[in-house]
């Protein structure tokens, strides 16, 4: 019977990005997955690398996005020079922008918020952002400059990924359905995957969407993983005239160029359970704000179309940390911000499994935050 230091769970971005730090560390780890490895949320990603919050109740994530965006060119150049394999990775910055029914008390509002959470970003005339942008919509009245901003190609990214993590000898076990963990009294000591034991001195959960619907004792999971499938539709498109030379994005919707030509248009949010599947609605709402952003559009090819499942909570906010259960990790939740955050993440589960905690203050991730135990103490504060 094989014997792991680390089993993760989940073939996906965060799953494989931390099988491939702790096998830097060299511990013996196996990913398992249900079916093949990278083929779920993270191959339907746009790869953006913004920390820049989307709402609200993104704030509290833009410290972690910042430090993941910070160790993102070394961890790529690590994962390329492993696996002798491009990710695509880019740095051109993001031009962010605002229609005529936006208002200038809008777009302050915006940088004033960036600004203070530490994003650095730039008021720039609309002038200033037609000159590099000559084909930005006739609708375009403002706009914000995100230098710091990049992409990555996550098709590309998850296949130099794989093959970096098994240059560091991580086994992979595709077709693998983790249907249970196995427990010594209160401790996790590895996993039941296709009626095989396989045993583990840590547990890593990193299987998105799905990590609530893994069973094991008591359900003991869905205390800590509450995660929901929320749908992204996604088109790619191949232009017949000019190509943006970097991330224009709106309120309502993005495009990604690619090193090929290629321009990935998103997304919508919806929440239709684990229905994976493109819709008629939903193309036209992505295809009617890409041609608001850039109409020199309307004649472009379609490519693909495409949608896939991000991995949702009940606040929007990643589950990252130790459970009460001695040798059980949660790495899941990370919704829009998977591809970005894997860099960060990684590193997080790397320092757990190899001392114990963590240099980044991560307790607004707890996966305890979810426990009625941990609700009655935080009111009782």
């Amino acid at each position: 019977m094989d014997s792991y230091d680390v089993a993760v769970i989940g073939g996906g971005v965060i799953g494989v990005a931390a099988a491939f730090e702790l096998a830097a560390e060299k511990l013996r780890v196996v990913v398992l997955d249900r079916q093949q490895p990278g083929r779920e949320a993270s191959w339907a990603a746009a790869g953006m690398l913004s920390p820049a919050p989307d709402s609200p109740r993104d704030i509290p994530l833009v410290p972690l996005c910042l430090e993941s965006l910070k160790l993102y060119p070394d961890f790529v150049a690590a994962i390329e020079e492993a696996s002798g394999h491009s990710a695509g990775y880019a740095r051109a910055g993001t031009l962010e922008l605002f229609s005529g029914f936006s208002t200038d008390a809008q777009r302050d509002s915006r940088l004033a918020d960036c600004r203070r959470l530490g994003i650095s970003a730039e008021d720039v005339s609309i002038d200033i952002a037609r000159s590099s942008e000559p084909t930005i919509g006739p609708s375009i009245r403002h706009a914000l400059w995100f230098p710091d901003e990049g992409t990555v190609e996550p098709r590309l990214l998850m296949e130099a990924l794989i093959a970096a993590a098994r240059h560091r000898n991580v086994d992979f076990r595709a077709d693998r359905e983790v249907t249970g963990l196995l427990f010594d009294a209160d401790r996790c000591t590895g996993v039941i995957a296709a009626g095989e034991h396989i045993p583990a001195k840590h547990v890593v959960l990193a299987a998105g969407c799905f990590s609530s619907h893994i069973g094991s004792k008591d359900e003991i999971l869905s205390r800590y993983t509450p995660t929901r499938p929320v749908r992204g539709q996604m088109i790619a498109l191949h232009p017949d005239g000019p190509c943006p030379a970097r991330v224009l994005r709106s309120d309502r919707g993005y495009l990604v160029p690619r090193r090929d030509g290629r321009i990935v248009v998103g997304s919508t949010t919806e929440e239709a359970g684990f229905e994976k599947r493109v819709t008629p609605a939903g193309i036209r709402r992505i295809l009617f704000n890409a041609l608001e952003l850039y109409p020199a559009l309307g004649n472009a090819e379609v490519l693909e179309v495409w949608s896939g499942l991000r991995p949702g909570t009940p606040d929007d906010l990643p589950i990252l940390g130790f459970t009460e259960i001695y040798g059980l990790l949660i790495a899941t939740g990370h919704y829009r911000n998977g591809i970005l955050l894997s860099a960060v993440t990684a590193k997080l589960i790397r320092e757990w499994v190899t001392t114990g905690r963590a240099n980044f203050d991560t307790r607004a991730f707890s996966p305890l935050r979810f426990t009625e135990k941990y609700q009655r103490a935080a009111l009782a504060k």
